[in-house]
C-alpha cells in the first residue's frame, strides 16, 4: 500500500482472488465465486488489505470471471449430476480456448448466482470496481469455435449473455454508486461502455486492445523502420472516443514468450530504456485511463513468472530507478494537469497539431481541459535529436517545459529546452504562433503556456 501510494497510483487491480484449484491459471479458472483464495490468508485478511489500501486513498478493482469455469468435479461442473450451471448443448457448453465450461446465461438461477457474486465482492469486501474478463467470448456464439449454434434470429450473438451483462451493469451502478466496471473486450462490438438505455452494454470502461497491440508492434520496430509503420501511432485516435477506454499494458503482454516491456524494445540497452520511457510518456499523454502491470514501472527484464517475486534488486541500478522515477512523476503530472485527464473520453480533449511527419517519426498534439487549459505533447520516436523543430501553437508568449523523458533524473542525457520556450509570431500547422523546439532522442516533451487561462493570443 505504501509503495503504491508513494508511486502515485490511484488504484490497484488484483488478478482474480476468488478460490481456484490451479495456481497456474492466475485465478482465471474459478471454482468458488464467493470465497477468496486461501493461498494468501483468510477472508478477514483480504478485508484488512482492501481497508488499508482505502485508508491510503487507493481504490481496489477486482478481476471477475463470469465467462467460463473449470471442469473440476468438486466445482460447479455437472454440479448435481446434470448440466446445472453450464449449457446442455456441448457446442455452447465447451470453451475450446480454456478447456472449460460456459455458464448457461439463459437460466434465471445461473444469472442470479453470478449477479449475487458480483454484488458480494463490492458489498462485503468493499471493492471499488470489477474488471470483467473475456467479454468477447461471452458475446459471440462462434468465438474460437468451428461448430456453433446460432441464436433464434440466425445470428452469432449470444443474446442471453448480452442481456446478462446489461443487467449486471445496471444493478451494480444502481446499488453501488461510484463504482466502475471494466470490460476486457477485444473486438469491435459497439457501445460496450455506453448506457444500456442507449443500446450499450453498460460498462464504465473498456480496455483498448487495439491501442495496445498497435503501440507494442510499433515500439518493437527498429527506429529506422518506424516511418513505414507511422499509421500504428495515428490510427487509434480515429476510434479513441468511441468508448470510454483504458490503455492496458497488462500481465497478458509480459508472459508466454512475449518478453517484458523492456525486453520488447529494440537495439542496445540505452535505446531500450529510452524507448520504455517514451512508451510510458506516450501512454500518459494519449486519451484514456492508464493501466500498468507490476514490474513494468521499474523496467523488469524478465517475463512475469507467477512462481517468483518481482526483481526488486534491479532498483540497485540507476536506469531502473530512472524508469521508476519517470512513472512516479508521470502519475503526479497526470493528476495535477487537468488537460491530461479531464477529457480523456471526450474528443474535445484532444487536438492533433501534426500527425504527418512520418519521415522523422515525430507526432505532436494538444490535450485540453474543460476550461481551456492545454498541454502540448511532442514525441520523437527516433534516436536522433531534432533541433529547431517547429511546432504550431494557438497561444503566444512563454511556454514551460513541464516534462522531459530525457531528463538525467530518469537516466537520460538532459537534451531539451532548458525548461522554457518563447512562442514566435511565425504561423505554422494552421496556428498563429509556433515554437522552435529541441526534441530529445527517443524522447517526449510536454509543454504548457505560462499563462494558461489567458485569452487567445
Amino acid at each position: 500500500g505504501e509503495y503504491v501510494k508513494e508511486m502515485g497510483f490511484s488504484h490497484v487491480e488484483f488478478l482474480p482472488i476468488m478460490e481456484h484449484p490451479f495456481y497456474g491459471s492466475w485465478g482465471y479458472q474459478i471454482t468458488n465465486y464467493f470465497a477468496p483464495t486461501s493461498r494468501y490468508g483468510t477472508p478477514q485478511d483480504l478485508m484488512y488489505l482492501i481497508d488499508s489500501l482505502h485508508q491510503r486513498g487507493i481504490g481496489v478493482i477486482l478481476d471477475w470471471v463470469p465467462s467460463h469455469f473449470p471442469t473440476d468435479e468438486h466445482g460447479l461442473a455437472f454440479f448435481d449430476g446434470t448440466h446445472l450451471y453450464e449449457y446442455e448443448d456441448w457446442r455452447k457448453r465447451w470453451h475450446p480456448d480454456w478447456k472449460s465450461f460456459v455458464f448457461d446465461y439463459s437460466k434465471g438461477e445461473v444469472r442470479s448466482f453470478l449477479l449475487s457474486s458480483a454484488h458480494f465482492w463490492i458489498d462485503v469486501y468493499h471493492a471499488d470496481g470489477l474488471r470483467v474478463d473475456a467479454v468477447a467470448s461471452m458475446l459471440y456464439l462462434d468465438y474460437s469455435r468451428t461448430e456453433w449454434v446460432p441464436n433464434i434470429y440466425g445470428g452469432k450473438e449470444n443474446l442471453e449473455a448480452i442481456e446478462f451483462l446489461r443487467k449486471l451493469n445496471e444493478t451494480l451502478y444502481r446499488d453501488f454508486p461510484g463504482i466502475h466496471t471494466f470490460a476486457e473486450e477485444s473486438t469491435a462490438w459497439p457501445m460496450v461502455s455506453r448506457p444500456t438505455y442507449m443500446g450499450g452494454l453498460g460498462f464504465g470502461y473498456k480496455w483498448n486492445m487495439g491501442w495496445m497491440n498497435d503501440t507494442l508492434f510499433y515500439f518493437s520496430k527498429d527506429p529506422i523502420y518506424r516511418k513505414y509503420h507511422h499509421d500504428k501511432l495515428t490510427f487509434s485516435v480515429w476510434y479513441a472516443f468511441s468508448e470510454n477506454f483504458v490503455l492496458p499494458l497488462s500481465h497478458d503482454e509480459v508472459v508466454h514468450g512475449k518478453g517484458s516491456l523492456l525486453g520488447k524494445m529494440p537495439k542496445d540497452d540505452w535505446q531500450k530504456f529510452a524507448n520504455l520511457r517514451l512508451l510510458f510518456s506516450y501512454m500518459y499523454a494519449f486519451p484514456g485511463k492508464k493501466l500498468l502491470f507490476m514490474g513494468g514501472e521499474f523496467g523488469q527484464w524478465r517475463e512475469w513468472d507467477h512462481n517468483q517475486s518481482l526483481d526488486w534488486h534491479l532498483l540497485e541500478y540507476f536506469p531502473h530507478r530512472g524508469v521508476q522515477r519517470l512513472v512516479k512523476d508521470l502519475n503526479e503530472l497526470y493528476r495535477k494537469e487537468r488537460a491530461l485527464h479531464e477529457l480523456d473520453c471526450d474528443p474535445a480533449g484532444f487536438e492533433w497539431v501534426d500527425f504527418s511527419d512520418y519521415e522523422q517519426s515525430v507526432i505532436s498534439f494538444l490535450r485540453k481541459s474543460k476550461s481551456g487549459e492545454m498541454v502540448l505533447v511532442v514525441l520523437n520516436f527516433t534516436p536522433v535529436p531534432r533541433y529547431n523543430y517547429r511546432v504550431g501553437v494557438p497561444k503566444g508568449g512563454l511556454w514551460l517545459e513541464i516534462f522531459n523523458s530525457d531528463s538525467e533524473l530518469y537516466g537520460g542525457a538532459n537534451i531539451g529546452n532548458m525548461g522554457r520556450v518563447m512562442a514566435e509570431d511565425v504561423p505554422f500547422h494552421g496556428r498563429p504562433y509556433s515554437l522552435s523546439l529541441t526534441l530529445p532522442p527517443l524522447g517526449a516533451v510536454f509543454l504548457k503556456p505560462a499563462c494558461d487561462v489567458c485569452p487567445q493570443g
